[in-house]
């Protein structure tokens, strides 16, 4: 059996970057919403908010332990599978990659003891420093990550020296032309992740009756964070776009399925594109639109796939469909911000059970948003593993398919456990939920002050 060590590390590197994806897509907002909690607690004395924190910190602590570890995994692929890349562009990622170790993983490692454990054994104001170092802390350390990153898309600030990328201008390197629009769309991409996680839950409570004083407070808090980002985030998104069909249009040909290069383009919106034969089948489009949102004017020309060589041209369909999942999300989310304030003006916010449900059956769709996104990105730099630069193909170390197939099999082993016991015990801790605000006051041995604990008589139970 001929086993391809590319695809396979390909595949590899994609898995581990999908799963740990998951964990800082939810810490980067919920580190903020710590924080916002902690300070409306100061501020106001209200016990309401002090619950949250003591609530949401302990499922943050779990979240921020899983990507921590998964996190690290990624970072020896660079060595095992993808040396080549190391060798040529070590001189740039290193770097940017140690920035992040230095400025952000020290951070927020010398202040998640005193957030975790330093409640009523520090200052108040020293525990909520703590707690805005921390979520800080996680905003550089997308910063440095998607930075990094983003040269991968569109390098800048190098020259080429026998064959090895060297730096020139490092405020050109971290600054490169897709990471500030990419870094505010991915940022934003996770605080609406955790809001939608946020609002769910809360809503969960509140179809059941529990905990509604807090849960009203987080289900409101929740929803007018939504109303604000969600259009925001389809405005960065369509910046998103401009840069991509400045810098890789081949990215946006493919996004679009458009095989021939014209103006007054239609905006195709379902279509089965056949890469083989350089054509869609069984399309849906709306005529002139595709012009006036990719280029913004009515007859604006978009390039065609059959304009770059059949090589250089990335897998069409996954790319196609993954992107309209991603936008699909985005305007189903933009519709329950839209309804969360219409409610609201209706005085029916929080006795809305329907609403409540959808709410509900909505919190996975940030987590989708955020991979369907990513792949997006990801899949639609093929076959450039540095853009215009150097292929995938020739990045990879010289390692046999049999070997590489062998830590797959391992990766995807040991993740599926790390994940099961990562989502068992946060929906445990959903399900034991907040406690009350008298409880919260006592310290008893039913509620340990570790972060991690569970209330022994409640574990199990099913409410």
């Amino acid at each position: 059996m001929d086993l391809d060590p590319v695809l396979l590390s390909r595949f590899q590197f994609g898995f581990v970057m999908s799963f740990h994806f998951l964990f800082p897509a939810f810490t980067i907002g919920v580190a903020s919403w710590l924080a916002v909690l902690e300070a409306l607690w100061l501020k106001t004395g209200r016990a309401e908010f002090r619950t949250l924190y003591k609530f949401w910190i302990k499922i943050f602590a779990v979240s921020f332990g899983v990507g921590v570890v998964t996190g690290i995994v990624m970072t020896y692929q660079f060595g095992t599978n993808w040396s080549e890349l190391s060798r040529i562009g070590g001189s740039i990622l290193g770097p940017l990659l140690g920035y992040e170790v230095v400025m952000a993983f020290f951070l927020e490692a010398g202040f998640l003891g005193i957030m975790l454990f330093g409640w009523d054994k520090v200052p108040r104001a020293v525990h909520l420093a703590a707690t805005c170092a921390v979520a800080v802390g996680t905003a550089i350390s997308a910063f440095w990550i998607l930075s990094a990153n983003s040269f991968l898309h569109t390098p800048a600030g190098y020259e080429v020296v026998n064959g090895i990328l060297e730096p020139t201008d490092w405020l050109a390197i971290v600054f490169n032309p897709s990471f500030p629009i990419r870094f505010l769309h991915t940022v934003t991409a996770a605080y609406l992740t955790t809001a939608f996680v946020i609002i769910g839950v809360s809503a969960w409570y509140l179809l059941r009756g529990r905990v509604v004083l807090e849960s009203r407070q987080a289900f409101s808090m929740g929803l007018w964070l939504i109303a604000v980002l969600t259009p925001l985030q389809i405005v960065l998104g369509d910046q998103s776009g401009l840069e991509v069909r400045a810098h890789q249009p081949a990215k946006l040909a493919a996004i679009e399925a458009h095989w021939q290069t014209g103006g007054d383009v239609p905006l195709i919106l379902f279509a089965w594109p056949d890469q083989a034969g350089e054509k869609n089948d069984f399309v849906l489009e709306i005529p002139h639109i595709g012009s006036l949102i990719l280029t913004h004017s009515w007859g604006g020309s978009v390039q065609g796939l059959k304009d770059f060589p059949a090589d250089q041209r990335p897998p069409v369909a996954i790319v196609f469909w993954t992107f309209r999942i991603m936008v699909g999300l985005g305007f189903l989310m933009l519709g329950a911000g839209l309804l969360g304030l219409a409610l609201r003006a209706a005085g029916r916010l929080y006795d809305s059970r329907w609403f409540q449900r959808i709410m509900v059956a909505m919190i996975p769709s940030g987590f989708v948003a955020v991979i369907a996104g990513w792949y997006t990105t990801e899949i639609g730099r093929q076959p450039w593993v540095v853009q215009g630069i150097l292929r995938t193909a020739d990045a990879h170390s010289p390692v046999g398919g049999g070997s590489v197939l062998l830590s797959v099999v391992l990766f995807v082993l040991i993740y599926a456990m790390l994940l099961g016991s990562a989502v068992y015990y946060i929906v445990k801790l959903i399900r034991i939920g907040p406690e009350a605000p008298e409880a919260d006051r006592e310290e008893t041995r039913k509620t340990p002050a570790r972060p991690f604990s569970l209330p022994d008589a409640s574990f199990g139970s099913g409410e």
